[in-house]
């Protein structure tokens, strides 16, 4: 299962959904942006593989992307001149273009 995620691939779709909300701020919040869904995909990565290995339930792979989807929050929230609302509909969107592709390949509703 594992294997089935495409990282690279699902960073791409999470930085092309962010950008354009973005827009005005990209110059400068890319590299956290980059940063955060790399940090999001490699956690995604680690519970595909506890998952095969029988050592997450479905409840704690929750935690583990709440936890995420927090950092991820916190990190664009410090940037100035980006507000709540903002930060939200990023973070939605970049995960919203993932949800399907990582929802299948790990065979539980995460997203």
């Amino acid at each position: 299962m594992a294997t089935n995620l495409n990282l690279p691939a699902l960073a791409k779709d999470m930085l092309s959904a962010a950008k354009p909300i973005l827009e005005n701020y990209w110059k400068e919040v890319k590299p956290y942006v980059e940063k955060e869904s790399k940090n999001f995909l490699q956690n995604l990565a680690m519970i595909a593989k506890l998952k095969i290995q029988d050592k997450i339930s479905k409840e704690e792979a929750l935690l583990h992307i709440q936890i995420q989807r927090n950092s991820f929050r916190t990190v664009l929230m410090a940037v100035e001149g980006l507000g709540i609302l903002m930060v939200e509909n990023v973070l939605n969107a970049a995960i919203g273009a993932i949800r399907k592709a990582v929802n299948t390949a790990i065979g539980w509703t995460l997203l």
